[in-house]
């Protein structure tokens, strides 16, 4: 992937601005006898945030800056003046961002929505100043509170494509060709395997100026659920898809073979995506005749929504995307 402008990991380390300390101050002014305690309080540190940006697309911007850094608050000083609030940092982000703690592995976070907050590290609270402190029987109290110290940590940033179809396949099943001739979008073709090493998305019109963004994701393979092929890389951006549209070529020599190995290693990775809408696209049908279709789907899982298409023909593609539409809006 040299030379891409897809990115969909990076790690980055994010540190927040500690908390201003509070100020131990009197009042000190000609005619005031007894000016008392006036400490201001701290200011609070600069936090880190992630931003939902919806012209986002890919993490680029973040793979060549690793390091971020929240400005401390300032100390409190006389007259109850507080300090200044250090300054956030607001890590823009694409949406379908998941935020990880590297060091427990926990999920922190998710972005899914343009101008959506989350904050990662929380800047450390101010320090009261001495003027808090003053009581009946304490009426000039020389102690004042330090601000909470700087958080830091190191944190993986994971992009899962928002779609809602997701294409599924082996990999020269013809998903490229397929995204390529239903959208405007322009993914890699070619007769070998592994074309497709990033996810390529399109906007799929239907009737009535109606439309859905369908997802071309790299070519699976068995035991990608182990990492196998590019297998990690690309799972995960099936969890964001609402309906998953399976494809294999009609010169597969048994298709409900087939699509089971790539329904186990969904399952193996995450048995949740079973829960996902399926639908079952024959591929390459061009190169069949009706004899031959209706005996092949004698092979198809009884259950399983399916139809026979060519992208190259154009044989039953706009019945696919009718199927999908009306299955996205079920």
């Amino acid at each position: 992937m040299a030379g891409s402008n897809f990115v969909d990991y990076v790690k980055i380390f994010c540190r927040s601005g500690a908390g201003g300390n509070g100020s131990m101050h009197f009042r000190r002014e000609k005619f005031v006898e007894f000016g008392g305690p006036d400490g201001g309080d701290g200011g609070w540190g600069g936090s880190i945030i992630l931003k939902g940006n919806s012209q986002f697309w890919t993490l680029l911007h973040l793979k060549y800056k690793r390091h971020h850094f929240a400005e401390d608050g300032q100390c409190g000083s006389g007259a109850r003046c507080t300090g200044r609030d250090g300054q956030s940092i607001i890590i823009e982000v694409p949406l379908g961002t998941v935020a990880r703690d590297v060091e427990s592995g926990e999920i922190v976070g998710e972005v899914t929505e343009d101008g959506q907050e989350l904050v990662l590290l929380e800047g450390g609270r101010p320090g009261l100043g001495n003027w808090h402190f003053r009581t009946a029987t304490n009426q000039a109290p020389r102690y004042a509170t330090p601000g909470q110290p700087r958080k830091e940590g190191w944190y993986v940033l994971e992009l899962k494509v928002l779609a809602d179809v997701g294409l599924v396949g082996f990999p020269n099943a013809g998903k490229s060709t397929l995204l390529s001739v239903v959208s405007a979008a322009k993914p890699k073709i070619a007769d070998y395997a592994f074309t497709t090493l990033e996810p390529n998305l399109g906007i799929v019109s239907v009737r009535d100026g109606r439309s859905f963004v369908m997802a071309d994701i790299p070519g699976i393979i068995e035991g990608a659920h182990e990492g196998r092929g590019i297998g990690h890389r690309f799972l995960r951006h099936i969890e964001r898809n609402s309906l998953l549209l399976f494809m294999i070529p009609a010169d597969s020599m048994d298709i409900a073979a087939d699509y089971e190995v790539l329904l186990n290693e969904l399952r193996l990775y995450n048995p949740e995506l079973l829960d996902k809408q399926r639908v079952l696209a024959i591929t390459k049908s061009d190169m069949l005749d009706e004899e031959m279709i209706e005996q092949m789907k004698r092979e198809v899982p009884k259950e399983l929504p399916h139809v026979f298409i060519s992208s190259v023909s154009g044989y039953n593609v706009s019945q696919l995307k009718d199927m999908l539409w009306r299955l996205l809006n079920e």
